[in-house]
């Protein structure tokens, strides 16, 4: 562990005592993850005592199902699930991988289009015998609309996540709420929190729903940023040293093979 890695471990420790952090969190899909930086997260994770998330690549991502089986991780989410169809391939994908008995995994759904949010009635109900509950993505749902991401605390956008969060209660199933949560999204996650409000995330930290309704609400945010900005740095600083490793050799061997060349002849 690095000095960079120390540092985040004790701000991730920091976090679950101070701000209600409750997991931090990886993409197969739109972050992309590699495997080892998937590895690095999972040991300050557990160092910390604190869950891990991962978002695999879709509804029916067999090999990132092995992989977070393999890697033991807390909760599983599938974007882009519109359809029940789709839903059920995942919960088809999740049996054929962990055995449809009792695991310590949860597995939940991103809720991220305005066709998914159409889709809710019918989704709601093979969630909650199927699966664990619903994260609700306010960016990419606001973008399905047309409008600017800067709008994810509108009116509009929060009244979609109060219709998820009344689903969530009826059926008893965990609602998580990502997408752009900053400073002022704390109104908009206090009406979530009166309906129902299990986690909410940033892009790589995720909180308790409690967390909303605190007067540390804000510094927590900050805090979030500060351990992406921090893991962004560490992952740059560590592939950086992977390319520059050999910089001495490949010099050496260019200088080589010029000292080496042999003049070509020029035919008559």
């Amino acid at each position: 562990m690095n000095r960079t890695e120390a540092a985040m471990l004790d701000m991730l420790k920091k976090g679950r005592d101070h701000y209600g952090v409750v997991a931090v969190k990886a993409e197969f899909e739109a972050e992309g993850t590699r495997p080892d930086e998937l590895l690095r997260l999972l040991d300050l994770a557990r160092r910390a005592d604190l869950k891990v998330a991962l978002k695999i690549g879709g509804c029916e991502a067999i090999s990132d199902l092995h992989a977070s089986r393999l890697y033991g991780t807390d909760y599983i989410i599938a974007p882009m699930i519109e359809t029940p169809y789709a839903l059920a391939k995942f919960a088809d994908a999740r049996d054929k991988v962990y055995g449809a008995g009792a695991h310590d995994t949860d597995f939940l759904f991103n809720l991220e289009t305005v066709t998914a949010l159409e889709a809710l009635d019918a989704l709601l109900p093979l969630a909650a015998e199927r699966l664990d509950g619903v994260v609700f993505g306010r960016v990419d749902f606001t973008l399905s609309q047309g409008l600017p991401r800067g709008a994810v605390n509108e009116r509009a956008i929060t009244d979609a996540v109060l219709r998820t969060a009344e689903a969530c209660r009826q059926h008893d199933i965990d609602l998580v709420v990502g997408g752009s949560v900053s400073g002022e999204a704390a109104a908009p996650l206090r009406e979530m929190r009166a309906i129902r409000l299990d986690r909410f995330e940033t892009r790589k930290v995720v909180f308790d729903g409690a967390a909303a309704e605190t007067a540390e609400f804000e510094a927590g945010i900050a805090h979030a940023v500060a351990f992406e900005l921090a893991w962004l740095e560490n992952k740059r600083d560590h592939y950086r040293a992977i390319a520059e490793e050999d910089a001495a050799r490949i010099a050496m061997m260019v200088e080589r093979r010029a000292r080496g060349a042999k003049p070509q002849l020029v035919a008559a």
